[in-house]
């Protein structure tokens, strides 16, 4: 290796540190969608122009360290998959303020895969799996709607990836454990864990709900839901009130007689709006949908959809996607509200 100096050597370890954080839950707590700009960029891995003697704006450089990342086949694809996490974590801040739904769309299945061949060569890494997770789960929930096959795919990799970044942390076996033992491995979790326990419980349930006819499915049912009780717990304030909204939906999406109830779904929803200071839109969509629907208020529906209209998408920079996608789906519950009542 040539190329490779001491001053180089220094900047990789700077890079090593930096990389250690770059799945710290914060920027990758954000459950949103990341579009792939990894070879718009300029910058490729640090580690390409030493590996291959060739400087690192190359263009060949630039499809070379992402094809070592994606078929994981390079002599240290550890180090090269820690320099493209570094850079993929900057790209996602970025995306978390894009509006602009379409471009997200396109960029979301390259994205994907390239998170399939980060964790393919850091398939220890609980952080980049659950940042895989959450991405899988979002694309599902925002772009699949219409296509349940591939939706209940991507949810079903989303779920295994999350299950695997809890197990890394010390959950031993959540899918084939006793109840008893999944109940004392949640009790050993803290605040710490969080990320880990909420994204998780988030990722199984979207695949169990777009599973219903499964009695495989249906029998996971109590693991998620004693998962949210203890996020509840542990952080009901967690992601803008993100447990109270799980909760909302969860009562207010199943039948009385399976323990659905309207009246603890819209303790949750309203929890759920205070605690995220009504700058997370989807709750406001959910409470309309499952809720004001189901009680046959239109006022309430029509109300509620109108305050996410007019509401910026931006109240909190970090949600602009996401509340980009809640402003759609309210545009479109109001355009066909009489289907609704």
């Amino acid at each position: 290796m040539p190329h490779y100096t001491a001053k180089k050597a220094c900047h990789t370890d700077a890079l090593k540190n930096k990389v250690s954080h770059s799945f710290n839950g914060v920027a990758f707590e954000r459950n949103r969608l990341i579009l792939l700009a990894y070879c718009a960029t300029e910058h490729a891995p640090f580690e390409a122009n030493f590996m291959t003697g060739l400087p690192s704006k190359s263009p060949t450089v630039l499809l070379l360290s992402f094809l070592l990342v994606v078929s994981s086949c390079s002599p240290g694809k550890k180090i090269t998959v820690m320099a493209t996490a570094s850079l993929v974590e900057d790209v996602a801040v970025s995306s978390y303020r894009q509006s602009e739904l379409e471009i997200v769309r396109q960029g979301m299945p390259a994205y994907l895969m390239l998170m399939d061949g980060m964790i393919e060569g850091w398939p220890d890494n609980a952080q980049l799996l659950l940042a895989a997770a959450q991405a899988n789960a979002s694309y599902a929930s925002t772009f699949l709607e219409d296509d349940k096959s591939t939706a209940s795919a991507v949810l079903a990799k989303a779920k295994r990836y999350s299950l695997k970044a809890l197990e890394l942390k010390g959950f031993d076996q959540p899918l084939t454990c006793s109840f008893e033992e999944f109940d004392q491995n949640l009790q050993k979790l803290d605040q710490r864990s969080m990320p880990y326990l909420f994204w998780s419980a988030a990722c199984w349930g979207s695949w169990i709900r777009l599973n219903l006819n499964s009695m495989e499915a249906l029998a996971q049912l109590p693991r998620v839901e004693m998962m949210i009780k203890r996020a509840l717990k542990l952080d009901e304030s967690f992601y803008y009130g993100g447990p109270h909204l799980f909760m909302g939906i969860w009562y207010a999406s199943r039948p009385k007689i399976a323990g659905g109830n309207l009246d603890t779904a819209r303790y949750h929803f309203q929890k759920a709006m205070e605690l995220g200071q009504d700058k997370f839109l989807m709750t406001k969509v959910y409470y309309a949908e499952l809720y004001a629907r189901k009680i046959f208020d239109r006022d309430l529906f029509v109300a509620t959809l109108q305050e996410v209209l007019q509401t910026p998408t931006d109240i909190e920079p970090d949600l602009t996607l996401t509340n980009s996608v809640a402003r759609r789906k309210a545009e479109e519950m109001l355009r066909n509200v009489e289907d609704y009542f």
